[in-house]
Parts: C-alpha cells; sequence; structure tokens
C-alpha cells in the first residue's frame, strides 16, 4: 500500500524530438508521363497478344472452305475456267457482266425476262463467282476472259455479234471489249456504272492495315452475320428488292468461302475498282455501235450528273432513270432494265 509521502517514479526520459527535414520532393510531370506511357504500353502490348491470339484461334476453326454448288457450267475463256449460265434457246444474244462481289446469280431476276426473245449468257468473272480465281483482276485481264468468254460459246460472228450489258464495274469490262474489238460486238449497255478508274473503292492503304490474321478474321466475321449482309444488301438494292431468304444469303456469301476467294478478294481491294480513263472512255463515242446508259433515279454510289456525263461521254442517247431504284437495277426493276435491253436491241437490229 502506497503511503503519502511516496511519489511518483519519473516517466523515462524522451528523446528530444528531430527537428523536421524537408518534404519529399514532387514527381516530375516528365517522370509520371514516362510511368503512364509504360503502362499503357504493357496494356496495349497484353491486348495486341491476346487479340492476336484470338484471332489465329478463330481463323484456325474456320479455315474449312464452301464447295461451289453442284451442276455448274464451264468453259475455258482465255485460259480461265470460267463459271457460265444461259437463259433462253432463241433470239440475239446478250452477254451479262457482273459488277464487284457479284456473280452470274447476281442476274437471276433479269435474264428470264430477257429470255423471251435473246439467248442470254451471264459469266463469272475471274476473282467473282465460282469461276477459277487467276490474277492480275485488272480491265485487261478481265476484258480478255469477256472475249475470250466470247469465243468459247461462238459468239461474236456475223449474226451473233452480242449487246453486252456491264453492270457497276462490269461496264469497265464491257466498254473495253467494245473498244478492242467492236466488230464483234453488236452493242453495249452500261448499267449503273460510269466504267472509270476514278478511284473507287478502299483507301489505297487500307492493304497495308488490314494485314493477317486480323483481315481474315473481319472477313470472316461479317461473313458469318446475316444481319451485315442483309443490311449491305438493303442499302444497295432499296425497297424493290425482295428480301433476302437463306438461299438468298447463301448466294451473296458463299462466293467469298470457296477455295482461293479471301486471296483474291485482296488481291482485288489493292487494285482497286476497275475502270478505265476518261480519255480512253470517250474512244467510244467514235465507234459505231449503238449505246445506252441506264442508272437508277436514287443511285447513290454515283453523282446525281453522272448519268448524263456518262451517256455523252461514250455517245449514247439521253440516260434512262429507272425511277426509285439504287444500285442494284437488276434486282430491284428487272422489268424496266429488260425493256431498256429490249430498246438498245431494237436500235441494233437496224
Amino acid at each position: 500500500m502506497r503511503t503519502n509521502d511516496e511519489s511518483e517514479p519519473d516517466p523515462l526520459p524522451r528523446e528530444p524530438e528531430a527537428p523536421p527535414g524537408p518534404a519529399p520532393a514532387p514527381t516530375p510531370p516528365r517522370s509520371r508521363m514516362r510511368r503512364w506511357v509504360r503502362r499503357t504500353a504493357l496494356v496495349c502490348a497484353a491486348l495486341l497478344v491476346a487479340v492476336t491470339a484470338a484471332s489465329f484461334t478463330y481463323n484456325a476453326f474456320t479455315s474449312d472452305r464452301a464447295a461451289p454448288p453442284r451442276g455448274l457450267t464451264y468453259v475455258e475463256a482465255a485460259g480461265i475456267h470460267t463459271r457460265y449460265e444461259r437463259w433462253g434457246t432463241t433470239g440475239s444474244p446478250v452477254v451479262l457482266v457482273h459488277g464487284a462481289f457479284e456473280s452470274a446469280d447476281t442476274w437471276s431476276r433479269l435474264a428470264p425476262l430477257l429470255a423471251r426473245n435473246h439467248r442470254v449468257y451471264a459469266l463469272d468473272l475471274t476473282g467473282s463467282g465460282y469461276s477459277e480465281r487467276s490474277g492480275p483482276y485488272t480491265v485487261d485481264h478481265l476484258t480478255r476472259q469477256l472475249l475470250g468468254f466470247l469465243d468459247a460459246v461462238r459468239l461474236g460472228g456475223p449474226g451473233e455479234r452480242p449487246i453486252l450489258v456491264g453492270h457497276s464495274s462490269g461496264a469497265a469490262m464491257v466498254a473495253e471489249a467494245a473498244l478492242r474489238a467492236p466488230g464483234r460486238i453488236g452493242g453495249v449497255m452500261l448499267l449503273d456504272g460510269d466504267a472509270l478508274d476514278t478511284g473507287a473503292g478502299p483507301p489505297p492503304g487500307l492493304r497495308y492495315a488490314l494485314i493477317d490474321p486480323y483481315r481474315t478474321t473481319l472477313l470472316r466475321l461479317g461473313l458469318g452475320s446475316d444481319w451485315l449482309i442483309r443490311k449491305v444488301y438493303d442499302s444497295q438494292c432499296g425497297p424493290g428488292c425482295p428480301r433476302l431468304d437463306g438461299a438468298g444469303l447463301d448466294q451473296w456469301r458463299r462466293p467469298l468461302r470457296v477455295a482461293g476467294a479471301e486471296g483474291a478478294l485482296w488481291s482485288m481491294l489493292g487494285e482497286g475498282v476497275p475502270g478505265v480513263s476518261a480519255d480512253r472512255l470517250a474512244g467510244l463515242r467514235g465507234v459505231d455501235l449503238p449505246k445506252a446508259a441506264v442508272f437508277g433515279e436514287r443511285d447513290d454510289v454515283f453523282s446525281a450528273q453522272t448519268p448524263a456525263e456518262t451517256a455523252e461521254r461514250v455517245g449514247a442517247p439521253a440516260p434512262t432513270l429507272i425511277p426509285g431504284a439504287r444500285h442494284l437495277t437488276m434486282i430491284s426493276s428487272p422489268d424496266a432494265v429488260a425493256a431498256a435491253v429490249e430498246a438498245l436491241a431494237g436500235r441494233t437490229a437496224r
């Protein structure tokens, strides 16, 4: 028990406090930026590795190629195994030449109408449809195939000179064929196409930006999307076109899934949309052939002045504008296009 005279023991002596030191210097903004850049670079590198691995894996699992439909008809045209279709057995010949990403099947609504009075042919240009893929995909090469096709099906002689109808970029090959062999051609129609080398198509740098494996992945993802195919089709065809069912989707999708199609596609994108120079095309004015320019009235691929300019350039009468139609007039308005072809055939027969 503590007595009153007992006092509390003195606490242990405390160490004297050190005088406060200088505050730590703030991190310079440049150092913070370097750390941020390094971290961002590491994240981007990790994402690139992950995306690349996923792309290679997806491509490996989707590497099977589609087979062409059974029962297709082929001829050798300028050394190219060329698929074609034919409708009708009597009348003067008409040869239909498709545009980019199209095929002989694109004419399936128009050709039967023309076949009432004509023998109608449609071929797959190399790089498209189910013909052999054989580059380069230039106007010269494709025109050689077209003229070789006329040889193969015995067209171009007296009484067998066909009307050539070229849709979109196919107009360039039709125009070039008429310039090279006017004596073998009965008439020329530029359908939704000005035939010019205007640099249309994707930017030139796209082929360098879209490298494998990413471009293959993007293409296959796009082809696998029913929604995307219908969206592109609707934008080019308009409300007058039938909705794409399963068979219709396959018609547009399958040619880009056969062996060799992907490589040909990237080569064609590198070449750009086929066309000829304005001076070269103007040479058609001096060719004694019936000519016609036919465009969809609402075709937004071209300017409002293009139809009249095209007709004037090649020496054709005033252009035919199909009311309400867009770029795929042979699908949206086959009756109107057939009537235009018949009018051209009437001028050819005189």
